[in-house]
């Protein structure tokens, strides 16, 4: 069964590619694959992130306040206009997350989003969703503004399904053809040969984990794509003045 809503914590670790497979080693003691990772190979990642013209929603979430929302559209793979892709709330507040999302047909979402009509025959949760996005949209004047598209590993622990590990590379970024039917194409957001690491947990961190961020040397970061993304756009703007 496909969850709708979920609550965790997230920390996230910038990584040198180099440090990738001694780390595979170690956390397969405790992880097992995702079943997406199929015969080891990462999974593509989509995202259309949305904000005002102003950037609003990005320059509040950057701004590390005590709560905060955005608004995005995935899907796993290019989609084309059946497929099922996922409209998603996020929501944080004291450092713990939440996320509700509609799945719904790619198709279905841009009918969505030119009319705001929630049809019948979608479930429950999907028409409490989309009535929560629909609110969100008017509420803030938002609309497709980025697109952030990336290769994933991700691991589970064998014995809590809610701790996962996820590996992010090749983090590509564009404000142009805002389609997730595009392809996943656009500018580096991490320098070469660097990926992200990122622990989602519901309860605490596990000693073992601790113990092989001090063994590698690593440090959490404060981290997000479309927060960094939003910043490098910022700079480019300032340099081109």
């Amino acid at each position: 069964m496909v969850q709708n809503t979920f609550e965790r914590r997230e920390k996230k670790i910038l990584l040198d590619e180099s440090l990738l497979p001694d780390i595979e080693k170690r956390i397969l003691r405790y992880f097992v694959p995702d079943p997406h990772n199929i015969d080891g190979k990462p999974y593509e990642i989509c995202n259309i992130y949305f904000d005002n013209e102003s950037r609003d929603v990005t320059r509040h979430s950057v701004s590390r306040p005590f709560y905060k929302e955005k608004l995005r559209l995935r899907s796993y793979g290019t989609p084309d206009l059946d497929s099922n892709v996922f409209f998603e709330i996020k929501r944080k507040m004291k450092k713990i997350g939440t996320k509700r999302r509609a799945i719904l047909p790619l198709s279905g979402v841009y009918d969505f989003l030119e009319n705001r009509i929630i049809p019948e025959d979608e479930s429950f949760i999907n028409r409490q969703v989309l009535s929560e996005i629909g609110y969100f949209i008017e509420t803030y004047d938002v609309k497709p503004m980025v697109y952030i598209g990336y290769m994933r590993h991700a691991y589970f622990d064998k014995n809590d399904p809610s701790l996962r590990l996820t590996f992010d590379r090749d983090i590509v970024t564009r404000h142009t053809d805002l389609r997730l039917e595009a392809g996943r194409y656009g500018e580096r957001l991490l320098p070469e040969g660097k990926l992200l690491m990122e622990l989602k947990f519901s309860g605490g961190t596990p000693l073992w984990f601790a113990r092989m961020m001090s063994d590698f040397g690593l440090t959490y970061e404060r981290f997000s794509k479309v927060g960094r993304e939003f910043t490098a756009s910022i700079q480019k703007q300032i340099q081109n003045v």
